[in-house]
C-alpha cells in the first residue's frame, strides 16, 4: 500500500507518527502515475491498512491518498 501526499511536510509528519506506533515503512519516491504534490510517499503493508487510516484520521494528516498496485498500476483506494 502507498500513501501519497501535496505537502513534504505531511509526508514527514506522517513518517513520524508511523514509525512511532511500530508500523514498518519504507519511504520513496511517488511514482509517475501518481499526480501528487509531493515527490514522497510511504509504502506500508496492507495488512496495517486499517491502523493507518486511524492515525491519519485522529492525527489530521493530510493525504493526497491511499493507493494500491493492481496490474502493475497504482489504483486509489479512496
Amino acid at each position: 500500500m502507498l500513501l501519497a501526499f501535496d505537502s513534504t511536510q505531511q509526508a514527514l509528519r506522517a513518517e513520524m507518527l508511523l514509525e512511532y506506533a511500530d508500523i514498518e515503512i519504507d519511504i520513496r519516491p511517488t511514482p509517475k502515475e501518481i499526480t501528487a504534490g509531493c515527490a514522497l510517499s510511504i509504502e506500508f503493508p496492507g495488512e496495517n491498512l486499517s491502523q493507518v487510516k486511524e492515525i491519519i484520521a485522529s492525527e489530521h494528516v493530510e493525504i493526497r491518498g491511499i493507493y494500491f498496485k493492481k496490474d502493475d498500476i497504482y489504483v486509489t483506494m479512496e
